[in-house]
């Protein structure tokens, strides 16, 4: 049987670690006081390596091995993170690489019929200063994933020697997810995957999300994903305080291997498929998630953003006039949106099955809201149709 909103967990809240200095160190700091999230972290990887793929950790750690010098590569300072994160656990290296390219791997391994990967589904969503009330940026996402990382989950507040601090909210021992930088730069993203996902070496996907997050400027966020080569599939929805936005839909490979998307109509909308024309490969995240267009379908219809072609998910505006120009909307909206049970359990707020095995419960974890304008963030510590948003402190972005 499904979990009902009424019948969600209370969720403790999410723990803040707070680091500086250099990568090297801040990742120490990071994985000192993260310690048991971490090693928490790479015991539930290990767990869900063996019960969907078969594998044992050794052969984890082999298939991830060749990732670290593309990182490094690619920047090294995110590799000196990953290896500050391990000595501050008291892990080798390798474990906390492997759960920061667990994505390539798992996806990879399902590509070449190992492994049947858990369901990643992410609603996410921008609202732009012309159709919000107090004329701000709002940029949203429900994380849904694991049962297992709402015991893993971490806030992690940095300020980096080298670029703009940043307040990110992942699972321990990663080095990044959604967030918000001290640029002004809003960061959510969405799982999706083609049929070119077969898990061959290249930049990661959680290290594509600290690119974003280490950006100055908005161009140098979209030009960090444009440089090396990607290695895997995701959606990157990205926007800040000045009205700025865009939406990546990408695939492995480099900078051509991508559609990049800008509002319509005052706002992006995104699940967990491809939604751009034009995209020339086959979209394989609609086997695993095919609620990811009914999800969009409610998303769309609670806010506001007109109907499109039905065949492609996305192309030219149709419908009323009305719906084009609706305004007026705000946080409150959103969340509304995000605690939507349309499609029950696999609504915009997931839920879980509890008769599965715990390494087979899926869900929303967390539900993040931001005001972009005002470097503002708020969290909802479990689904939002049960869990308050808390604001949490930001004041570090605005110094």
């Amino acid at each position: 049987m499904t979990q009902t909103g009424a019948q969600a967990e209370t969720q403790a809240e999410t723990p803040t670690i707070r680091v500086t200095g250099s990568a090297r160190e801040r990742g120490r700091q990071y994985g000192e006081q993260a310690r048991e999230r971490v090693r928490r972290s790479v015991a539930l990887y290990e767990e869900v390596f063996a019960d969907y793929a078969g594998w044992s950790w050794e052969r984890v750690r082999a298939e991830c091995a060749p990732f670290g010098p593309r990182i490094a590569e690619f920047d090294r300072r995110s590799l000196e993170e990953i290896g500050g994160i391990a000595a501050g656990a008291g892990l080798p290296e390798i474990d906390v690489l492997a759960i920061n390219v667990r994505t390539e791997v798992m996806f990879g391994a399902a590509a070449r019929g190992d492994a049947r990967p858990p369901r990643d589904g992410c609603s996410a969503v921008v609202l732009m200063p012309q159709i919000t009330a107090d004329g701000h940026t709002l940029l949203a996402q429900n994380w849904d994933w694991i049962e297992g990382t709402r015991q893993t989950a971490v806030i992690v507040e940095a300020r980096p020697d080298d670029g703009p601090a940043y307040i990110a909210i992942m699972e321990a021992g990663l080095l990044a997810k959604m967030g918000l930088s001290a640029a002004g730069i809003g960061l959510t993203t969405n799982t999706i995957i083609s049929d070119l996902d077969r898990g061959g070496p290249g930049v990661p996907y959680h290290v594509c999300l600290r690119s974003v997050l280490s950006a100055p400027t908005m161009a140098d966020a979209l030009g960090g994903l444009m440089r090396g080569r990607r290695s895997s599939s995701a959606n990157y929805l990205v926007a800040s305080h000045d009205g700025l936005a865009f939406d990546a839909e990408t695939w492995p490979g480099g900078g051509s291997c991508m559609t990049i998307g800008v509002p319509a109509a005052g706002r992006i909308l995104h699940t967990n498929h491809f939604i751009a024309p034009g995209f020339p490969h086959c979209d394989r995240g609609l086997e695993l998630m095919p609620d990811s267009p009914l999800r969009l379908q409610r998303l769309r219809a609670l806010l506001g953003e007109p109907p499109t072609d039905a065949s492609s998910g996305a192309g030219r505006p149709a419908g009323r006039a009305a719906d084009v120009e609706r305004t007026g909307l705000g946080r409150a909206d959103i969340e509304a949106a995000l605690g939507d049970h349309a499609g029950h359990p696999w609504g915009v707020c997931n839920h879980p099955d509890l008769t599965q095995v715990p390494v087979h419960q899926e869900g929303t974890i967390l539900s993040v809201v931001m005001d972009l304008t005002e470097r503002r963030l708020w969290l909802a510590d479990g689904n939002p149709c049960t869990t308050p948003y808390r604001e949490l402190d930001t004041s570090l972005l605005r110094v």
